[in-house]
């Protein structure tokens, strides 16, 4: 099982990013993804999470409205769009899926400041 999160970077608060985590080694199709974050000091906190086919999403109530999740299951690929972006935003984002006891990627860093 392998995840790599890759388009973190450097944002001006009100500014948008997407986070694309490719998934290889299992058939992803059949997996719920998530997205977790975990900032300076703090513990890792649920995000976002799909269902295997996409259909049903669930946002955490300190992003709803400006982060959507979202998957290509023919690229094996899941999403993170993330508009409006907040200081607080900041952190460190890891794609996750539920699969064997648990598989992480290495994440990617995003720094939301002026």
């Amino acid at each position: 099982v392998q995840l790599v999160e890759s388009g973190g970077g450097l944002v001006q608060p009100g500014g948008s990013l997407r986070l694309s985590c490719a998934a290889s080694g299992f058939t992803f199709s059949n997996y719920a993804m998530r997205w977790y974050r975990q900032a300076p000091g703090k513990e890792r906190e649920l995000v976002a999470r799909i269902a295997s086919a996409g259909g049903k999403t669930y946002t955490t109530d300190s992003v709803k409205g400006r982060f959507t999740i979202s998957r290509d299951n023919a690229k094996n690929t899941v999403y993170l769009q993330m508009n409006s972006l907040k200081p607080e935003d900041t952190a460190v984002y890891y794609c996750y899926a539920a699969i064997d006891s648990g598989s992480w990627g290495q994440g990617t860093q995003v720094t939301v400041s002026s």
